[in-house]
């Protein structure tokens, strides 16, 4: 059995990933603090929504999606509840698996998970880091959870709020870029339904070509980087307004916002 403590937005995600991997409803318990939310996923899913405590008494693992300021107010509330035995996934941007253990204060394994919210289309990118107890039985029941909806990594815990910066907040940096891309296109004429799907479908492509030809960015970059030509006018415009420079910044502003998140 499995419960998903805080089933919000990613929390919904990781419930709807593991129906489609084929996990039955009936295996699934899922949390939430609003009544109306409640009904709404059991509509929705078909699964039991139940308190904290029910949760954390039943659930083999429990895989802890509430907000990080929420999390110590969790632990607090399901400490009483859970066993060595259980397998506790922590999905909360800056949590730490020391922050888990030392609040449930019995020697549970813990892994730290950050995925991203592609996996509602089975394409996530979800890191797994083990805690003090956590062993390599613990890592492989996570990436059997999380592999049928995207790609799985270990990373050593040190490398979490980077990947937090990185990846989880990954996909909101490239709606930015289409976002500005489309409305380059409706500057320069084009109507904004054809210049989404131009600049969409161009995004897909490219992605898709770097992921299965194994290139490095820049060979590919280059590959459409004529001399004298469009491509290289626009980079250098990139360049003069920093824009590689923004980006450092920007990742790793929300490395810091994650670790203020998870302190206080």
């Amino acid at each position: 059995m499995i419960a998903i403590l805080g089933t919000g937005k990613m929390g919904e995600a990781l419930l709807s990933g593991l129906l489609r991997a084929g996990f039955e409803p009936g295996e699934i318990m899922a949390t939430t603090r609003r009544p109306e939310r409640a009904q709404a996923l059991r509509e929705s899913y078909g699964v039991r929504t139940v308190p904290n405590v029910e949760a954390a008494k039943a659930a083999d693992t429990l895989i802890l999606a509430v907000k990080p300021q929420d999390m110590a107010t969790l632990l607090a509330e399901i400490a009483p509840c859970v066993p060595a035995d259980r397998l506790v996934i922590t999905a909360a941007a800056g949590i730490t698996t020391s922050f888990v253990e030392q609040r449930l204060g019995v020697e549970v394994p813990v892994v730290r998970v950050m995925s991203n919210t592609p996996i509602r289309f089975d394409e996530a990118m979800s890191v797994i880091s083990a805690g003090a107890h956590a062993g390599e039985e613990h890592l492989r029941l996570t990436e059997a959870l999380l592999s049928p909806v995207g790609k799985v990594l270990r990373i050593p815990e040190s490398q979490q709020d980077a990947a937090t910066a990185l990846s989880g907040s990954g996909p909101a940096y490239f709606f930015y870029l289409v976002e500005a891309m489309v409305d380059a296109g409706i500057l320069l004429g084009m109507p904004r339904a054809a210049a989404l799907d131009m600049v969409t479908q161009s995004i897909v492509g490219a992605a898709v070509m770097l992921r299965d030809s194994g290139e490095h960015p820049v060979i590919l970059r280059e590959a459409v980087t004529s001399p004298g030509g469009t491509t290289i006018a626009a980079i250098a415009e990139l360049e003069r307004h920093s824009v590689r420079a923004a980006f450092l910044a920007a990742i790793e502003a929300a490395r810091d916002r994650g670790r203020e998140l998870a302190s206080g």
